[in-house]
């Protein structure tokens, strides 16, 4: 995969950055939605593809970005499908960071050395390239304003944005409250940015335990063969830089 070309993950976090105080909006609910989002990105390169309501290996071939073939490699190891839930609702741990210190070597944001109440040492980020995010954010209003389906990024980038809880910090207030609509109503463009939209929101619903069902298959007990749920995969581990450890990032 070629670097010429930004990552939904990528765009994601750009979507939530705040340019008033360089910190990012929903921060519990976007952790869940760049581990989504890495999943599509993996779907669109070919190297994943749904089946029913799990995420199965197609193809382990790197694809060139670190954090997405780490990803890659865990859902490999896996052996079977798993539950986008499952994969999802697991620890994160440095996820965003990673992201954050990836944009940052790529100048796109910069970081802002300060202090939590005096004391705490802590880095917001502020966009450098405020043209990149303005672009991002012109392709969803594209979307919303002339109602023609978007390419499968585009939609997926809109699922993900609705699942976390953007459309509020993209379009606020009353004034807002039709683009929030159309926002939601994206995700039924892309099938995958979709299953996997609809996987944060059960997350944090708290619908994790339970596969979904069929209605017809209500109240079945599963069979001898029937599969039993997987373990909650494990999440894409930091990739820390020098340095990176001793800043903590404002919230």
């Amino acid at each position: 995969m070629g670097r010429s070309r930004r990552t939904i993950p990528e765009e994601l976090l750009l979507l939530a950055l705040d340019p008033a105080t360089g910190t990012t909006a929903q921060p519990q609910s976007l952790d869940l939605g760049l581990a989504g989002a890495q999943l599509v990105e993996l779907a669109l390169a070919g190297r994943i593809a749904p089946d029913g309501d799990r995420i199965a290996v197609v193809s382990p071939r790197p694809t060139g970005d670190p954090t997405l073939d780490c990803a890659l490699e865990l859902l490999r190891r896996r052996g079977a499908p798993v539950r986008a839930v499952h994969w999802i609702g697991g620890p994160r741990l440095g996820l965003r960071q990673t992201y954050l210190s990836h944009l940052e070597r790529c100048g796109m944001v910069h970081a802002v050395a300060g202090q939590m109440c005096g004391v705490l040492p802590t880095t917001r980020y502020q966009a450098t390239e405020t043209a990149i995010s303005r672009e991002i954010k012109a392709r969803l209003d594209t979307a919303i304003r002339t109602g023609v389906p978007p390419d499968p990024r585009t939609a997926a980038l809109a699922a993900l944005a609705h699942a976390v809880g953007l459309g509020k910090h993209l379009y606020p207030g009353n004034e807002g409250r039709s683009s929030r609509s159309r926002l939601r109503d994206l995700i039924r463009h892309d099938p995958m940015g979709g299953l996997v939209a609809h996987a944060v929101m059960d997350v944090q619903n708290g619908a994790v335990a339970q596969p979904r069902r069929n209605p017809a298959q209500a109240g079945r007990p599963a069979g001898p063969g029937g599969r039993s749920a997987p373990e909650p995969a494990r999440g894409v581990p930091a990739q820390p830089h020098r340095g990176s450890m001793a800043r903590v990032v404002a919230h």
